[in-house]
């Protein structure tokens, strides 16, 4: 059975492929298209995932799109009947929404050739479902909290077995998620993702405005509302864009700015009020993230947490979770935001409604493109570059050496990773030792904001000897204390609090890079590498040229990709 999931005309569109329950494929559209956070139909992306599993549009047996508009209809018609709506709140609703419409008009055939039926899952079950399903666990509190869908922007739900209860939500015009996004506007960060940089400033400032904060979104009732006057949402709606590159305007009302002061212009100074600002954002969000999680602990009474939607991505409250004692076991979908419906649409319809059992657990998130060996000889020759083609015994212990004269190495090899965290195929690799390895890595190839801190990998066996915890967390969405006599050790990706953003490695799940991290720290006595994604504004790369592109234009001493070992050096 092959099911198609597809997160069409909104942010982060992707697909992916079930065959018989098991993930066998599964991407973003923007690392084809190489339009960060890619929006409209993942035409590109659906062709990836049919090439991989050698299959034909018309293999297809169900496709499900994790968007339903006729979802909550009633209470969308209520609004727009009682309250001063925005124009086009209900645009959509009536539209055609059979997904093999879509479908076939991207691929450019006939949707009656299209055979599989067709499912709209409403689009925090389709969270929900990539939160449960994969997560290993029998019975679990389930929880999906991002900015809107569906016009609701929270939901709670008891996972048992291979079906989801629905317990709770929160809908329109309230949303955690968007009290974020507007802050993160008011903080000069305007494009559409950009919330993670407020999680990197917040630690540099202190939590001064809590009170200020508390009137723009406050708990209540195991919930939480808006102060809706700080917002513009629902009266004058906000502008959007869901085609290539999403755009949104601006969500917060000039109320905002009378609360707070003027707003920072993007590129201008870091003030200090900002970053009491930021902190403070971050601060009310962890109190409402945290009462959401004790409605989730209340409704349930479970002692497994599995989290998914866009705000499952603030990892510095994901962190927070195990210590607070609500949850003994949590489970964090890598692709929490709304990529990841796309995974969840397939697996609702395959659990949920066509009730199979379930088979499998995520362990890891490489379910994208993977390039032979000679198709990498062959692009390097094209491109006349100068290499080596050395088997693993001479290029690990080769790269650690480069890592450890402080150099940077584009690291390539395996299936792309889904999900928005390079996690050892895609990454950009140097030694976390380094005072100035920071100050490296945004001046010669990120170019981004110093404030923003760069995550540690090290494999599993080692975390304890590193970090206050010591559970797994291979996918790098948890933030962790770094033990204070370590700090030190690691400068370079110590945040400023003590923290960082790990991942921890396995020989089973990734061996050659478990092997790179075993070499490294056989070799300098830290088995800790800095991780970064491996591009340079622009999605992370998926090809081999993509690779060597961002390698040649920045200022990475090697590249590896797959057994071919390049130095710059070399290069005329």
């Amino acid at each position: 059975m092959l099911i198609l999931g597809i997160n069409a005309y909104h942010g982060d569109a992707s697909a992916a492929l079930l065959v018989d329950g098991q993930l066998v494929a599964a991407a973003e559209e923007e690392r084809f298209s190489r339009i960060k956070h890619c929006a409209g139909f993942p035409r590109l992306a659906v062709e990836y995932c049919l090439s991989a599993a050698g299959a034909r549009v018309e293999d297809i047996d169900h496709i499900a799109i994790g968007r339903d508009t006729r979802a909550h209809l009633g209470d969308k018609l209520l609004y727009a009947l009682t309250r001063r709506s925005p124009a086009g709140i209900l645009k959509g609703s009536f539209s055609a929404s059979d997904p093999k419409v879509h479908l076939g008009a991207a691929l450019g055939i006939d949707p009656k050739r299209i055979r599989a039926a067709s499912h709209s899952v409403e689009h925090h079950r389709a969270h929900l479902a990539s939160a449960f399903f994969p997560s290993g666990f029998d019975d679990a509190a389930v929880v999906s909290i991002d900015a809107f869908g569906d016009f609701v922007s929270t939901m709670w739900a008891r996972g048992r077995g291979n079906k989801l209860e629905i317990l709770r939500h929160v809908g329109f015009p309230h949303s955690l998620g968007l009290f974020y996004s507007a802050l993160t506007q008011y903080l000069g960060f305007p494009k559409f993702g950009d919330e993670y940089k407020v999680m990197g400033l917040a630690a540099h400032g202190q939590p001064e405005l809590l009170d200020k904060l508390r009137q723009v979104v406050r708990v209540k009732d195991g919930a939480f509302e808006l102060g809706l006057e700080y917002f513009q949402h629902h009266t004058k709606g906000i502008a959007m864009t869901w085609e290539g590159e999403p755009r949104y305007g601006a969500i917060h009302s000039e109320r905002l700015i009378d609360l707070l002061g003027p707003a920072r212009s993007p590129k201008s100074r870091m003030e200090d009020r900002f970053k009491a600002v930021a902190a403070s954002t971050q601060a009310v969000f962890e109190e409402v993230f945290f009462e959401l999680l004790a409605t989730a602990k209340h409704l349930t009474g479970s002692p497994r947490l599995a989290l998914a939607g866009g705000c499952a991505y603030n990892c510095v409250a994901a962190g927070k979770i195990r210590p607070k004692g609500l949850f003994d076991d949590v489970f964090i979908q890598p692709a929490a935001g709304d990529a990841g419906t796309s995974f969840g649409a397939a697996l609702h319809v395959y659990h949920h409604e066509l009730d199979n059992p379930r088979r499998s657990q995520q362990t890891h998130s490489y379910f994208g493109p993977a390039f032979s060996q000679e198709a990498i000889e062959e692009l390097l020759r094209q491109e006349q570059v100068a290499f080596e083609t050395l088997p693993d015994e001479e290029l690990i212990p080769r790269v650690a050496r480069a890592l450890g004269d402080g150099k940077v190495v584009g690291w390539f090899q395996g299936r792309m990773e889904f999900g928005p965290r390079a996690l050892g195929n895609r990454s950009i690799l140097c030694d976390p030792r380094r005072q100035d390895t920071k100050d490296i890595m945004n001046e010669r190839i990120k170019r981004r904001e110093m404030f923003r801190p760069f995550a540690p990998a090290l494999p599993l066996e080692r975390v304890g000897d590193y970090f206050e915890q010591t559970s797994p967390d291979p996918f790098m969405v948890k933030v962790s204390r770094i033990k204070p006599e370590r700090r030190a050790e690691i400068p370079a990706v110590t945040h400023v609090d003590g923290t960082g953003r790990l991942q921890t490695v396995t020989a089973q799940e990734n061996p050659r890079y478990h092997a790179l991290l075993h070499e490294f720290g056989r070799l300098t006595g830290t088995p800790v590498l800095l991780n970064t994604s491996f591009n340079a504004s622009e999605p992370i790369v998926c090809t081999p040229k993509e690779a060597l592109d961002c390698f040649l234009r920045t200022k990475m001493d090697v590249l590896v990709l797959e057994r071919a070992y390049l130095e710059r050096a070399q290069i005329a």
